[in-house]
């Protein structure tokens, strides 16, 4: 048998207001559920409008930059200028014409009269600028390579062919023109550099700028112990050496090589034209 003990608690006349309230509430509720949907489904359009408004309002207020938005500072973008500038005044390609400069200035060489320098300056410039320089415009064409700045390691192979082969046959004709041995096996030593990179560049992202810019260092070196140098070559020398620091930090801010590949490329590109000159 069940106790009743409502008998425990004496009802209030209280009660009857707090379940009317209630009733109320959940009534009233109800009515404006209804009346939502109901004008809800009377004014589609109005209510889409409304919350695209919100939602745009919403984000136009939020001063928060998306993921992985990044606004570089005024310095970071002066030094990405200058190691952009830096590494295409000084791209691979221009070491021989530049190299040929200095030889032309600095070495016994300078007694050759204007003329002769500038003819074999352009010869140079046309065989290891202009015809490199054309060849990767056109594998670019053809979508064999994907940036004229080559730097995807997967896209050197043939563009390091063709340099070899540009400076292989300018060492010859330095040699057959009877220039200075050191002089021609400059460009020999650009070419050995060129296929130690090549074989290299298979595993790993060798510094094509940084060899270039090395070699033109071992030379002007090879040039105060036998090329009967002018007394201003030293001075090119320090200014070759800042040159080649400066752009090997460019590279690396760049991001296009790391450390190591950088200081790799000036062991290259030295080595390789330093004792090439010896011969």
């Amino acid at each position: 048998m069940k106790i009743d003990t409502s008998s425990y608690y004496p009802k209030s006349p209280l009660d009857d207001d707090d379940e009317i309230r209630e009733i109320e509430s959940v009534e009233s509720s109800d009515f404006e559920l209804n009346n939502s949907q109901h004008s809800s489904s009377l004014f589609p359009e109005k209510e889409i409008k409304e919350e695209t408004v919100e939602e745009t309002e919403t984000l136009a207020e939020d001063p928060t930059p998306a993921p992985g938005h990044y606004d570089p500072t005024e310095t970071e973008r002066f030094c990405d200028n200058i190691s952009t500038a830096l590494s295409w005044i000084l791209v691979p390609l221009l070491m021989p014409v530049f190299g040929t400069l200095l030889a032309f200035n600095l070495s016994i060489l300078d007694f050759m009269s204007f003329n002769t320098k500038l003819t074999f300056t352009l010869i140079v410039a046309a065989i290891n600028l202009g015809l490199p320089a054309l060849l990767v415009l056109l594998l670019k064409r053809f979508g064999l390579v994907q940036d004229v700045g080559l730097n995807g390691r997967k896209e050197r192979l043939i563009p390091y062919i063709i340099t070899i082969l540009c400076m292989g046959a300018t060492a010859y004709f330095m040699y057959l023109k009877h220039a200075p041995l050191w002089f021609a096996m400059f460009f020999a030593g650009g070419g050995v550099a060129g296929l130690i990179n090549l074989l290299i560049n298979f595993k790993w992202k060798i510094s094509a700028h940084s060899a270039g810019i090395a070699g033109v260092v071992a030379m002007l070196i090879r040039i105060m112990h036998d090329g009967v140098a002018q007394p201003s070559t030293i001075v090119w020398i320090f200014i070759w050496v800042a040159l080649a620091g400066l752009l090997g930090s460019a590279r690396v801010w760049l991001g296009r090589h790391t450390a190591a590949q950088v200081i790799a490329g000036y062991c290259v590109g030295f080595l390789s034209v330093f004792f090439m000159t010896m011969i």
